[in-house]
């Protein structure tokens, strides 16, 4: 009951975020919307941690499967996707790096931050 308790909670933030896409005509994924609830929502402690935290870890420990479909699409769709193969290459290598050093430099920052307060 537990565990049926926690998605409910995730479901639920996630629902919202799909609403707020839906009224706010911005270019920004429900998804999004929906981990910045949750965000805000654990900040907060409006939902603690120990509310989502077993259910939250087993979704990231399966999420490799979640990636199976869209692979699948990629491989259905290949005729279609070497024409446009070594660009698409480029923008996945480069936007990754970027994604990485972005996100290492603010990991640096935050810990310092941390460690000095």
């Amino acid at each position: 009951m537990k565990y049926i308790k926690q998605f409910l909670i995730i479901l639920a933030v996630t629902c919202v975020g799909e609403i707020l896409k839906f009224f706010i005509p911005l270019p920004i994924p429900a998804s999004i919307y929906g981990l910045v609830i949750m965000l805000a929502l654990l900040i907060t402690r409006r939902v603690r941690l120990e509310s989502v935290k077993e259910t939250g870890e087993f979704l990231v420990e399966i999420m490799p499967l979640m990636f199976i479909p869209p692979a699948v699409g990629l491989m259905v769709s290949w005729k279609q996707l070497q024409p446009i193969l070594i660009p698409a290459l480029v923008i996945i290598v480069v936007s990754t790096v970027v994604v990485m050093a972005v996100t290492g430099k603010v990991t640096d920052w935050l810990t310092k931050e941390k460690g000095e307060a």
